[in-house]
């Protein structure tokens, strides 16, 4: 439901982007460092912001995958932990502050 959100509101802000640009039917020139280019004004606001959404997405993909990544490697441990602990005969006040300072020891920065 969130991402469907999300989603909703880019194509609203894009479809007002469009609607503003349409509204605005004149010729801008664009100058880049060489050369220099004239483009109607909605073409320039949708690629603008369709390419700011675009490396926006490639930024929050490459974070999500990374802490992706840090959740599994931190349940891999803890399942290695736990079995470790089943396997010993430990008492259970001395298995919780084992598994406390294992986990105060590996945080994860989100």
């Amino acid at each position: 439901m969130k991402s469907f959100i999300i989603a909703f509101l880019v194509a609203a802000f894009f479809f007002l982007a469009l609607i503003f640009g349409a509204r605005n039917e004149q010729v801008v020139t664009i100058s880049y460092f060489v050369a220099q280019g004239e483009f109607r004004l909605p073409v320039v606001l949708a690629t603008v912001f369709l390419a700011g959404f675009i490396v926006s997405w490639i930024f929050a993909m490459y974070h999500i995958a990374g802490l992706k990544f840090a959740l599994r490697r931190t349940k891999k441990q803890l399942a290695l932990a736990e079995d470790k602990l089943l396997d010993s005969s430990i008492d259970e006040s001395q298995a919780k502050t084992m598994i406390a300072k294992q986990s105060n020891d590996k945080e994860v920065d989100a």
